[in-house]
């Protein structure tokens, strides 16, 4: 749970690739490297948690760090962890990190479920950002959303510099 001087944001993983792009990681790979990726920031804390779609809990000190800042990092670390692994020949997919505040009641009791308040982020591997955007219509999804609650970041992979 967070309190009101710590964030609290979950990931998730949707690895919209086909075989061979880059290596699939399980949940475990995904979120280990969040915790490697976060490790020498002291004032972030990363953890794998265990739940149906939620992967990765990060806290962070809310008066240091924007929800979407630490998405910025998140996208930079696991940019960072993809160059590594993909073939030279093959062009870099692209990552986008979709966040979106909890504003309605949580869906569980669990203390794993994403809580009012608090940040849920889809993190995704695609071969184009534009075509999954468009297939899940995230235009419309956050045209009804206060501009305050939602963020995107998207690293393109035709980009293959360092994004940060």
């Amino acid at each position: 749970m967070s309190d009101r001087a710590t964030g609290r944001m979950l990931l998730s993983h949707n690895f919209n690739l086909s075989q061979g792009e880059l290596p699939v990681l399980s949940r475990e790979e995904f979120a280990q490297v969040f915790i490697d990726g976060l490790q020498s920031n002291d004032r972030i804390s990363c953890s794998t948690i265990e739940n149906p779609h939620w992967v990765v809990e990060i806290l962070f000190p809310i008066a240091e760090f924007s929800p979407k800042e630490i998405g910025e990092i998140c996208g930079k670390i696991l940019w960072s962890k993809r160059q590594e692994q993909k073939s030279d020949d093959r062009v870099m997919p692209d990552i986008l990190l979709l966040g979106g505040k909890k504003t309605t009641p949580a869906m569980g009791t669990s203390p794993t479920s994403l809580q009012p308040g608090e940040w849920g982020v889809d993190v995704v591997e695609t071969a184009s950002a534009a075509i999954f955007l468009s297939g899940i219509q995230w235009e419309k999804t956050i045209s009804q959303r206060p501009i305050d609650t939602i963020f995107q970041i998207e690293l393109l992979g035709k980009n293959t510099q360092d994004p940060g």
